[in-house]
Parts: C-alpha cells; structure tokens; sequence
C-alpha cells in the first residue's frame, strides 16, 4: 500500500518525467557590462564634455521564449534630469536566429549591427548607441540595457520617435530580461 506521502511524489515525479520540458530562462549577459557594476569610460559619450568611446557592450542572450519573431535591445537611463528619462540606444528587428552582438555594433558605420535590423535616433539625435554622459556631479545614473523577444518585426514610420519605439516593442514583446549598470560623472 502506497501511503499519501508516497502517491503525492510519485504523481510529482511522474509530471516532471512525462511533462514538457522546463523552458529556460531568458538572460541577457555581456562580457562588458554587469548589473550593478559601473561601467568603462568605453561606454560613455563622446559629446557633450563627455570623452569616452560611445561603444556599445558586447551582449548575448539565450532562452527564446516561443513564438519570437525577433529581438529588439534598448537601452535608457531612468534618471537623466529630463521628465522623461534618455534614450541612448534603440536597436529593433534584430533577426530570430541572432543570439549576440559584438561590441560596437551601435555604431552605423562600423557595419557590426545584424543585417535587417534598424537603428533609430536616439536622444543625443543620431542613429545608434549614444554612450552614457550624465551631468557632472549629478550622481549616479542607471542604465537599463533591455532584451525584448518580439512576436513580430516592427512596422516603423521614418524617423521614429523614442517613445514610439519603445511603445512598439512593448507591444509586441513575448518576454525581456534587463542588465542594469551603473554611471556618474564627479
């Protein structure tokens, strides 16, 4: 006789045995960038006072949740002294079977983004990452450097504005997973 204890584990064991498969989490990572962690002078701006290498980190992912059509990546600082928060970089389209991109592949001329994916305008006014240049001695700022997985490509009108863009791949997002680092200029 199998007593209440045992029928309960081995009905548990018997849904994780004939179940479907546990899918696996949706991460973004990079080899640049870390949560919580300040980023390189690399990262940050060249404008603006600001003199670093406006390179976009290397990021990669993995975990597609089902049905993803393509990736969008953005990239926004929640605490620039605007109202409404900057756009640094807005990557959207990127293709199904993309599961990284090199460092720089914010930069339009250096040709490193995915073929059929679609840079837009960011707040700084040009296509591409816009680096990290928060005002001196205005703290520390985060960086919200976002995966989504679409459930389609986006239809975008020229020249889109930022929030046109990220209500767009909010709408369409199936899932998404953050990397929030830090800067601050002294």
């Amino acid at each position: 006789m199998f007593t209440h204890a045992k029928k309960c584990s081995l009905a548990v064991l018997a849904a994780l045995a004939c179940g479907p498969a546990l899918a696996e989490e949706f991460t973004l990572t990079s080899t640049d960038i870390a949560p919580g962690e300040f980023m390189a002078s690399a990262q940050e701006f060249q404008g603006f006072g600001c003199a670093g290498g406006n390179l976009s980190p290397q990021l990669s992912w993995s975990g597609t949740p089902p049905g993803t059509r393509a990736f969008a990546i953005l990239a926004y600082d929640p605490d620039a002294p605007t109202g409404s928060g900057w756009w640094h970089w807005q990557l959207v389209n990127i293709p199904v079977d993309v599961r990284s991109l090199p460092a720089g592949a914010g930069d339009p001329g250096k040709q490193l983004a995915p073929a059929g994916s679609l840079q837009t305008a960011n707040d700084y006014g040009s296509p591409g990452f816009g680096g990290a240049c928060p005002p001196q001695g205005h703290g520390t700022h985060r960086y919200q450097f976002t995966l989504h997985a679409l459930s389609q490509t986006l239809d975008l009108p020229d020249n889109p504005s930022g929030a046109l863009v990220g209500y767009m791949v909010k709408a369409h997002s199936l899932g998404s997973s953050t990397i929030e680092a830090l800067y601050r200029r002294d």
